[in-house]
């Protein structure tokens, strides 16, 4: 008993120092309070997130990217990569084209669907452009352009809560 005693202090340690490491560089937790990325992720929906993931390998479209937005708001946002380094990109009553060409969003409702234009613009070396799959209600790169790709703090993996809602992007 008086072993257990002596060693809890350096269990409870090395727990906090792992459970930190782990949020540091591996896996953190995002709590979702808006309704952006509808039908995709629910308000109040709780997400994990690869944080090392980037370090490895370039965003790619379809990736869904939690990042610190360009507007100076101290707070992350989450929303779906459509277009990276050295793609043109537009946006014609709705439809969004990458390269010329229709891009095929089977994760969009009909419901979300917006139908605004974007003129072509290039997204710049080490940059991303990101945008919510509830295009009305989306604060995205249509708003405030390409984001760093040194913003994006990890790529979205899953749902883990509410329960019922658990599933893998």
């Amino acid at each position: 008993m008086y072993t257990f005693f002596r060693e809890l202090p350096l269990l409870l340690v090395a727990a906090v120092l792992v459970a930190f490491l782990l949020k540091t560089f591996v896996v953190q937790p995002f709590w979702v309070p808006t309704g952006s990325m509808i039908p995709t992720i629910m308000p109040n929906d709780r997400v994990l997130a690869l944080k090392f993931i980037y370090r490895f390998t370039e965003p790619k479209p379809g990736d869904i990217v939690v990042f610190l937005p360009p507007n100076g708001e101290n707070k992350d946002y989450i929303k779906r990569v459509v277009a990276v380094s050295g793609q043109r990109i537009k946006i014609i009553d709705g439809i969004v084209y990458i390269n010329g060409k229709p891009l095929k969003e089977d994760y969009l409702h009909p419901e979300y669907f917006d139908s605004g234009s974007m003129p072509e613009i290039v997204v710049p070396k080490d940059h991303v452009f990101v945008m919510g799959d509830n295009r009305p209600n989306s604060l995205d790169s249509r708003v405030f352009g390409p984001i760093p790709e040194k913003s994006i703090i990890g790529k979205a993996i899953m749902i883990y809560w509410p329960l019922y809602r658990i599933r893998f992007f």
